[in-house]
């Protein structure tokens, strides 16, 4: 079967490599802000629909960016009714508000959360006639979506620039993905001011998120030249300036680092997809609502070090990019010193080294689901089997 897994996973490589894939167009910082609402402003929507979150618009951080629509007089809505892992019913919602309003154009201010909703609401409003689990998998849309523009407040899931969407669905307890060309935004605004005012503990795990990003898409064996140049940036840039942006949380720089960072690891993934971190992260989220950004920094070192010798030769790259100075002489002592350090890093931002709501009784079915999602869609460089994946839930567990 691993053989059929491995010329599916080549022949999306190949598909990655010969397709032009899309990008956003990308605002960043200040003079980035100005350059997006004159876009914005002469693109002629009717009425825009935000799609936020209730945290988000009660602390008033859409205000920047509303604030700067009315004074462009630009007609929009807000619903802000996105949980922090987003259901069906969540997206449904929005459809009915988006349709009920007359909306021409979609912009998602918040985090990979909020900006996942949006994408799907877009989906459904140019399939009405489809169910979101209709839609699971690869390629299932196939039509343009309404413009969407993506503005992210934490610096972690890079979905600004994805062509992915996550949704928890709350019947089965599972999330899955919807991945389509057509998700990608329009336009992407990479703004430090919106992720100021985070609780260190979300910039954090939302950072760790886009490290995993980084990460698996690096030593996943579909990289091409393109996503292992991104993905080795986005990690140097994570490790050099989150420590530096959980000292200086006001810093502006530090944190426009972070949110380039999120980006450049979101390029990368989205060429080459995820692994086993990631299947674990999703289905712990659903099964018992652990935050994606924690779920998946916890579970990052226990997987790289599982994986052993298939990755010591790109951890040492990773090493030895990322301008670490610990002490390793050798690829193995290199990968197990890069190791170490996300583990004391993660140590430093009290990150557990354990999941507490991980209950020994659902390692079978977890299992299971993990691998039913990893297979045989993440390019993994190595192949785990049931035993072996409820053994490392073991490790994970209290």
């Amino acid at each position: 079967m691993t053989f059929f897994y491995r010329i599916y996973q080549f022949i999306l490589k190949m598909f990655v490599a010969l397709y032009p894939f899309p990008k956003p167009d990308l605002y960043v910082g200040e003079q980035g802000f100005k350059d997006f609402m004159f876009a914005l402003s002469h693109a002629k929507h009717k009425k825009i629909l935000i799609v936020t979150d209730q945290v988000l618009k009660q602390l008033l951080v859409i205000n920047h960016i509303t604030d700067a629509l009315d004074n462009m007089a630009l007609e929009y809505v807000v619903f802000a009714d996105v949980s922090p892992n987003p259901t069906i019913h969540n997206v449904e919602q929005g459809l009915v508000f988006y349709q009920s309003h007359q909306c021409d154009a979609i912009m998602a201010i918040g985090g990979g959360s909020v900006i996942d909703c949006a994408k799907l609401i877009g989906a459904r409003a140019v399939k009405p006639n489809k169910t979101l689990k209709q839609l699971k998998g690869l390629f299932k849309i196939l039509k343009k979506l309404p413009p969407l523009y993506a503005i992210p407040t934490t610096a972690g899931t890079g979905s600004e620039t994805t062509v992915a969407a996550v949704v928890s669905d709350t019947t089965s307890h599972q999330k899955y993905a919807v991945t389509d060309l057509v998700l990608m935004p329009k336009a992407a605004l990479l703004y430090p001011p919106l992720t100021v005012n985070l609780p260190s503990s979300l910039t954090a795990t939302t950072a760790m998120d886009a490290l995993t990003h980084a990460i698996e898409a690096f030593i996943g064996i579909n990289g091409l030249a393109f996503s292992d140049q991104k993905a080795l940036l986005s990690a140097k840039l994570i490790l050099t300036y989150l420590p530096k942006c959980l000292a200086e949380p006001t810093n502006l720089d530090y944190r426009e680092q972070l949110q380039l960072a999120s980006f450049y690891a979101g390029e990368a993934f989205t060429r080459t997809s995820v692994g086993y971190v990631h299947a674990i992260a999703h289905n712990l989220g659903a099964k018992y609502g652990i935050a994606h950004g924690l779920a998946n920094a916890i579970a990052l070192p226990h997987v790289l070090t599982w994986y052993g010798e298939s990755i010591e030769s790109k951890m040492a790259t990773l090493y030895d990019y990322c301008q670490l100075e610990l002490g390793a002489a050798c690829q193995k002592t290199k990968a197990k010193a890069l190791i170490s350090f996300i583990e004391q890093l993660n140590q430093s931002m009290d990150i557990p080294i354990e999941y507490a709501q991980l209950k020994s009784s659902d390692f079978t079915a977890l299992a299971h689901a993990i691998l039913q999602e990893a297979h045989p869609d993440y390019p993994v460089p190595r192949f785990m089997n049931n035993k072996e994946c409820e053994q490392l839930l073991r490790q994970l567990s209290v």
